[in-house]
């Protein structure tokens, strides 16, 4: 015959899964310290035409080093927009792992078309670096041109004040805010894969491209 467990028995055990189930949730909350594989979150927009009524899709991958996607997560922005740094940060802030992400790359300072990013207030906003990766020197740029044709003599202060890109590889210009010059190319070449481009960005750029054209291709 089997008696019942004693009260206090009882009381132990649920007191035990009760610290286990708050361990979970503690260590789901804590930002991720992974500096061998951190984890990134590239962030990349979709082809769109000028001319379009509808938003531009923004893709987002956060991969675990170069090799691993943890989560691909979809967004939307207006051609042109305003407000672009303020509508990066409420969604990134928003994903369910943004706990778990440690860097956030771009590919320009730019969605949507002149949709112009504060880097150095996107990182302050969001507490984590900021890097941007481009394959053109930026300074060589027609934007501030742009913008100015466009009308958007608003945005050139914001695009003046982003950081100065350098050189870290042939082909690769790196900007950055929030981290150290040495901590923000060991970032890159933590998530570099296949190509120059840190894998995050480029898978990004894949289904972003595949989101509207069908089938991603071009350069990667």
């Amino acid at each position: 015959m089997e008696f019942p467990r004693g009260t206090r028995g009882m009381a132990c055990e649920r007191a035990e899964k009760t610290s286990r189930r708050r361990a979970r949730v503690k260590g789901a909350g804590r930002r991720s310290s992974n500096t061998r594989y951190p984890h990134v979150l590239g962030i990349d927009d979709a082809p769109f035409d000028k001319r379009q009524s509808g938003p531009v899709p923004i893709v987002g991958v956060m991969m675990e080093g170069a090799t691993v996607v943890e989560s691909v997560v979809i967004g939307a922005f207006p051609v042109d927009g305003s407000d672009a740094t303020a509508y990066l940060s409420r969604w990134i802030v928003g994903l369910r792992f943004f706990r778990a992400v440690q860097a956030v790359i771009l590919g320009g300072v730019t969605i949507a078309g002149l949709g112009v990013v504060d880097v150095d207030l996107l990182s302050r906003e969001l507490g984590r670096p900021v890097l941007v990766v481009t394959r053109r020197n930026p300074s060589s740029s027609d934007l501030e041109r742009a913008l100015r044709a466009a009308g958007l003599t608003d945005r050139v202060p914001i695009l003046l004040r982003c950081p100065a890109a350098a050189p870290v590889s042939e082909g690769l210009f790196l900007a950055h805010a929030g981290v150290t010059p040495e901590e923000a190319r060991h970032l890159v070449a933590a998530t570099v894969g296949k190509a120059h481009v840190p894998e995050p960005l480029r898978v990004a750029h894949l289904i972003a491209r595949a989101l509207v054209l069908g089938e991603s291709r071009g350069r990667v």
